[in-house]
């Protein structure tokens, strides 16, 4: 009879020790990890935290396709396994700041080493949109036509 291999959603619900228990190989580590930090979102607010505490509505403008529902649920999620820690701050009203933990902020490496293989693998290969703005970000309008450089001409007229 086969072994059910457990789903991403139970490997991420259960501690490193039942992962390692239940695969039993050289991975489990590596799943164990992806368990908690193995979404878009958990990811990047671990990144942004690394800037430093920041409030809900600072994390929540970092960018314009998260919203409050994800994040709220994010940040419970990640302090629920021990990676971010949430501070009241008793001020008039009061504030709330987070930050990383001792876990959380051993997660520096990893995210700079997955930033620097982003920008050095997906930024040269377009995935990420440059501004539409930037006349250097215009791409010719035909495949494989050089893009056309206009000079301006001094005085308005030619000289020759």
């Amino acid at each position: 009879m086969a072994t059910r291999r457990p789903s991403s959603r139970e490997l991420a619900a259960h501690p490193a020790d039942e992962v390692c228990a239940t695969e039993g190989r050289g991975l489990c580590p590596v799943l164990a990890a992806v368990g908690v930090i193995g979404t878009e979102w958990r990811l990047a607010i671990v990144h942004r935290l690394l800037e430093g505490p920041r409030r809900f509505s600072e994390l929540l403008r970092s960018d314009a396709r998260l919203n409050a529902k994800t994040l709220s649920a994010t940040l419970k999620f990640l302090e629920g396994q021990g990676v971010v820690q949430r501070t009241v701050v008793s001020t008039r009203p009061f504030t709330v700041v987070y930050s990383l933990t001792e876990m959380g902020l051993g997660l520096a490496p990893a995210a700079r080493e997955l930033r620097l293989w982003g920008e050095r693998w997906l930024l040269p290969r377009g995935r990420i949109a440059p501004s539409k703005n930037d006349p250097a970000a215009r791409t010719p309008a035909i495949q494989g036509e050089l893009p056309r450089v206009v000079v301006a001409e001094a005085g308005g007229h030619r000289g020759g």
